[in-house]
């Protein structure tokens, strides 16, 4: 058998990662007609059939996995090489971040940030995800975390707190609640159950049910916004809100979390300097919230009389 071009076997990568025709074709820069030539041709050189073709997409034939498991790494390795060789721009500056994180907090603040830097060009990616930053081409991520992460450096910007709100529609309908009586209240389940560590701390009852559990925080936040309930939320991402009017903080008690928000960068990243430009400006943005978000320390947990 002669050669098999190693772009066939490549844009075969990339249709078998992504399952979608389209998508592959972008990121090999052709058509879709001409990545499906070439896949038909791959096929007929091998004499098997690689791909299944439906209305949900692509999905792969045994052959087909067993070429993926034996030429994708390869081709991983291929493209990790490159690019580390490639010249990286020093006035260009990829910053991965959560969605929730950069709407409440990064991008009211980022004006400065290229008011400072207008030679810098900044490229934002939000997702939920972590980096991988020996695969993903970011220069450096700000992550909600334990702060422990392999492989990589991460800065300290703030801790996190959780503290109830409701929106004043809500309040209008029903008053505002004394703290010991929140259990009483329409409450909202929070992904993290941080509402048994709430009534631990403060006193109180837990509800029997809650109005609503939800798997995420935005749409947790959200329905704190519709009036739906109360909701246990993190500070950072309520705070715009809450300076809007759009929801009411019914205590100044919060509860401290496990996790707290960082800046990660892989070693590599260390001396660029879009990225040092970065971080000199993050540490002091965060040192002025956290004074400006300077609360009274929160109450420790009550321990039984002993008799």
């Amino acid at each position: 058998m002669s050669r098999i071009p190693l772009a066939s076997l490549q844009a075969f990568v990339r249709i078998a990662r992504t399952r979608n025709l389209s998508r592959a074709a972008e990121q090999q820069h052709l058509t879709v007609s001409a990545l499906s030539h070439q896949m038909r041709a791959l096929e007929e050189r091998l004499g098997r059939r690689l791909l299944q073709r439906g209305p949900r997409g692509v999905t792969l034939t045994s052959d087909g996995a067993a070429l993926l498991d034996a030429v994708g790494a390869h081709f991983d390795g291929i493209e990790h090489a490159l690019r580390n060789l490639s010249p990286r721009r020093e006035d260009a500056l990829t910053l991965s971040m959560l969605p929730s994180f950069a709407s409440s907090w990064l991008l009211p603040r980022l004006p400065r940030f290229v008011a400072q830097h207008p030679q810098l060009e900044i490229n934002l990616q939000s997702g939920a995800g972590l980096v991988d930053f020996e695969r993903d081409a970011v220069d450096a991520a700000l992550r909600y975390g334990p702060g422990q992460w392999p492989g990589v450096l991460a800065e300290h910007l703030f801790d996190e707190w959780v503290s109830p709100v409701a929106s004043p529609g809500l309040l209008r309908r029903l008053g505002k609640p004394r703290l010991a009586e929140l259990g009483r209240w329409p409450l909202l389940g929070d992904p993290n159950a941080r509402w048994k560590d709430w009534f631990e701390q403060f006193g109180g009852e837990a509800p029997r049910r809650y109005v609503a559990s939800f798997s995420d925080s935005e749409t947790l936040q959200r329905a704190a916004l519709e009036g739906l309930g109360v909701a246990l939320i993190r500070l950072t991402m309520a705070r715009p809100f809450i300076d809007a009017g759009q929801l009411v903080l019914l205590t100044r008690e919060r509860l401290p979390s496990a996790w707290a928000h960082y800046l990660v960068y892989p070693p590599r990243s260390a001396q660029h300097p879009a990225v040092q430009a970065l971080r000199t400006w993050l540490l002091a943005e965060a040192q002025a919230y956290r004074a400006s978000e300077t609360m009274p320390a929160p109450k420790r947990a009550r321990r039984p009389t002993k008799r």
